[in-house]
């Protein structure tokens, strides 16, 4: 389901922001952007279907997305986030998209990443401004410009990188990348405190208190958490680790409904500043 404000709600926010025909004025306000972006006819319905579970608009205005910001998503996948932040960044801000590169391996990241490419040649009218680099350290380990970004998004990564032994350079090129104060917003599946990070990575979960412990290697202060995008209802214990549960159900038939009563995994929300001085 997608997230709808009330109709009269809805209506003063249009009218009080500047949006008209499709174009937002340069005013709009953030909270605006979010609206006409998530229920925009760019995001399919199975993607919409998933905003139960993942809290965009919530997430992003935790993170202090805003306008006229610089933004670095790493590692967008299918282009689930970046389905919202191209539209709402469009015309007053900048997004740039670190995505795997057509030589990256193993085999689905190229996949993914031409599919991204197509996806975004195909609606011109909202990924014309989008900034598409390589990502895949340790070969292509940059993200632009030093100092360059007011922030940067990443969405459930961090185990994948811990899998690969990257974690600590990405961290860094993160950090690197980032303008002195800038932001670093992270969602990832949570692990149980305590676990062994080269083990629950393997299955999809990273721990909070280990994650915190990375971006503070690299230099980030931990300014914020929340709980938007938890979930007590997962038990971390699957067969196939957090792809058990929806959207993968990685199990299929077997106990198919037991999972997608659980729904999606429990994930931390943090947010990281890198410090001005």
């Amino acid at each position: 389901m997608k997230i709808r404000l009330a109709p009269m709600l809805a209506v003063g926010l249009i009218a009080l922001n500047g949006f008209s025909n499709g174009v937002f004025a340069e005013d709009a306000s953030m909270a605006a952007r979010l609206h006409d972006a998530t229920l925009g006819d760019q995001r399919s319905e199975a993607n919409s279907a998933r905003d139960m579970y993942r809290h965009p608009w919530d997430t992003l205005e935790f993170f202090g997305m805003q306008p006229n910001m610089t933004v670095v998503e790493i590692w967008p996948g299918g282009g689930w986030y970046t389905e919202i932040l191209a539209p709402a960044l469009r015309g007053t801000g900048k997004l740039v998209v670190a995505s795997f590169g057509e030589d990256s391996s193993p085999a689905y990241r190229p996949r993914l990443h031409k599919a991204l490419l197509e996806k975004f040649a195909e609606r011109p009218d909202i990924y014309d401004q989008v900034q598409v680099i390589d990502f895949d350290p340790p070969g292509k380990s940059g993200l632009g410009e030093d100092n360059s970004a007011d922030m940067v998004l990443t969405f459930r990564n961090v185990h994948n990188w811990i899998n690969g032994g990257m974690e600590n350079e990405v961290f860094a090129a993160m950090f690197k990348a980032l303008k002195p104060g800038g932001v670093l917003g992270l969602v990832e599946h949570r692990a149980t405190e305590g676990a062994d990070p080269k083990e629950s990575s393997g299955m999809g979960y990273v721990s909070q208190s280990h994650v915190v412990k990375l971006a503070a290697a690299a230099g980030f202060e931990l300014e914020a958490t929340s709980e938007i995008n938890a979930n007590p209802l997962d038990t971390k214990d699957y067969e196939q680790g957090v792809w058990t549960l929806p959207p993968s159900l990685a199990l299929k038939d077997k106990d198919r409904e037991r999972y997608l009563a659980i729904g999606e995994s429990d994930r931390m929300t943090l947010r990281f500043r890198k410090p001005a001085k």
